[in-house]
């Protein structure tokens, strides 16, 4: 549905109903009904109504598509984890810098040519990879080459319309093996991580320190389990959601950021200008810098918001509730429209504009919007997913722009005329080529060169 919803609510309103195949479906537009429904609802509408490709994948398990005491229990262990981790902390920004000397020395080794705009997902995804896993991969490690490859294969097929038609009509699918090509890659993925849980299993029951997710997983497993979380196939299935979210969301913030700094060379300028006064040469940001950096925040955030790597969240009434001056039964799929959102043209003043000015006052200070709900919000699946995205995009970007920019050179398969780029894109993703040129003195834009 997406960036489609907006004849559709114009005509009906904020609140109507869609039928998927035989299911008839709640979608809400705008951010007054979106904000009604993530946060004055409470926990009503946290459950996730059964999604047929993810049941068959998940089996009702993992962390983003379980529901009642799983769904709890999968939550509060992941934000607890993270937290002891150092997820949105300093000790995290230390392997993220770790990371960034990494990519900075692969972007060298291309001496100022082009290079795949993919290669900027190596970094997150390995950052990813370390709090999974308790272990960075080199670039060219085959388990760290397959993992992305196959990423990218599942959320491409995930996207395809047989998939799409899977969903709603899943016996006709069945009976058509629409569904099989995404479970072959989903298998080999969990053929991976099963390789890697069992390299983190200590030799005995409590031993060894907790380094990462996987081992927090196996420690929980080997206590009171009452919800059956922790089962071998339930840590996977919790690890999986993990790899498949994490990687994803992130890389593909990174990637557009750089694309669209390219496509708007004064704002990359402007960043440039701030990064050099800040930081200067070759110091890398700290957390303590965001505050000193309100116009690369803002230009960070109004990415998350112009590209909607998450148009929609599907949920699932968890009781009877009266929403949008509608009594909506127990059971009831809902559809918030979190795309319908972050374009809503009664929050930001130029919706359909990259416009860094969405997050700025009249003296250019940082400012949070209500409105910006990229990732959803209300639930400790959201909060888990705001601590998992934005801080390496921030760390990575402004690391990289303070060294030098992004260029964008020429392809044979440039993207499509749009105000915006789609939702995630994954065609435009596989084509562009950035090179990276010397840093450009404060104030002077990169210019774009044959796009």
């Amino acid at each position: 549905m997406g960036r489609g919803h907006g004849p559709l609510s114009e005509r009906y309103g904020p609140v109507f109903t869609v039928h998927l195949g035989r299911q008839k479906t709640v979608v809400l537009a705008g951010y007054e009904a979106v904000r009604e429904a993530l946060v004055g609802t409470g926990s009503k509408l946290a459950d996730r109504p059964p999604v047929a490709i993810f049941q068959l994948i998940q089996g009702g398990g993992g962390i983003f598509f379980s529901s009642g005491a799983r769904w709890r229990a999968a939550r509060q262990f992941t934000v607890r984890t993270l937290h002891d981790l150092g997820v949105g902390r300093e000790p995290m920004v230390d392997k993220i810098l770790q990371e960034l000397r990494c990519l900075m020395g692969q972007l060298d080794s291309y001496g100022g040519r082009p290079f795949p705009l993919a290669l900027l997902g190596w970094a997150p995804s390995n950052i990813t990879f370390t709090l999974l896993f308790g272990r960075r991969f080199d670039y060219q490690d085959p388990v760290f080459v397959s993992l992305l490859r196959l990423i990218d294969d599942v959320m491409v097929l995930l996207g395809t319309p047989s998939l799409q038609l899977f969903n709603i009509y899943p016996r006709l699918g069945a009976l058509l093996q629409l569904h099989r090509p995404v479970l072959r890659k989903i298998e080999e993925v969990r053929a991976i991580l099963r390789t890697l849980l069992e390299t983190r299993r200590p030799p005995a029951p409590g031993a060894g320190p907790v380094q990462s997710y996987m081992d927090a997983l196996i420690r929980q497993g080997q206590g009171k389990d009452p919800h059956g979380l922790f089962a071998e196939a339930d840590m996977v299935a919790c690890v999986l959601d993990m790899v498949m979210a994490g990687t994803e969301t992130t890389s593909a913030t990174l990637q557009w950021a750089a694309l669209l700094m390219s496509r708007h060379p004064s704002v990359q300028g402007r960043v440039q200008e701030e990064l050099d006064r800040v930081l200067g040469p070759g110091r890398p940001p700290r957390l303590e810098d965001q505050r000193s950096l309100p116009y690369t925040s803002a230009v960070l955030h109004e990415v998350q918001r112009s590209i909607t790597l998450l148009p929609h969240v599907p949920r699932c009434m968890a009781a009877d509730t009266q929403l949008g001056g509608y009594l909506l039964p127990k059971g009831t799929p809902v559809i918030p429209l979190l795309s319908s959102v972050l374009l809503d043209k009664t929050q930001w003043e130029t919706p359909r504009q990259f416009n860094p000015g969405h997050f700025l006052d009249a003296d250019g200070r940082f400012v949070k919007r209500a409105a910006f709900l990229p990732f959803s919000a209300g639930t400790p699946s959201s909060r888990a997913g705001a601590a998992r995205g934005p801080s390496p995009p921030r760390s990575l970007l402004t690391r990289d722009l303070g060294s030098s920019g992004p260029q964008a050179s020429h392809c044979p398969q440039p993207p499509a005329p749009h105000p915006f780029p789609s939702e995630l894109a994954r065609t435009l993703l596989s084509g562009p080529h950035l090179s990276r040129g010397p840093a450009s003195p404060p104030g002077t834009a990169l210019q774009r060169a044959g796009w």
